[in-house]
């Protein structure tokens, strides 16, 4: 992450009249509250927490959370 896409300086971009600008800042944003909502989703599943929890504090539903989440840490080697 170069300094120019830093969360402050991408959350200021994105009220740029200037729709290249503002779409690539929502664009890093979306691929940067992916990566953290990963490492989150992994932080609660090491520390034992349901999915029905996660799906919980993310505010939706357990199946989704499963069906995004599962297979990517099956494959990884997370989740049985």
């Amino acid at each position: 992450m170069g300094a120019e896409d830093t969360p402050a300086s991408l959350a200021g971009q994105v009220t740029d009249k200037d729709p290249a600008v503002g779409l690539g800042a929502v664009f890093a944003l979306r691929r940067l509250l992916e990566e953290l909502e990963r490492v989150h989703v992994d932080n609660a599943r090491e520390q034992n927490w349901s999915w029905q929890a996660i799906a919980t504090s993310l505010n939706v539903s357990r199946q989704s959370v499963h069906e995004k989440h599962a297979s990517r840490r099956k494959a990884e080697g997370k989740e049985k």
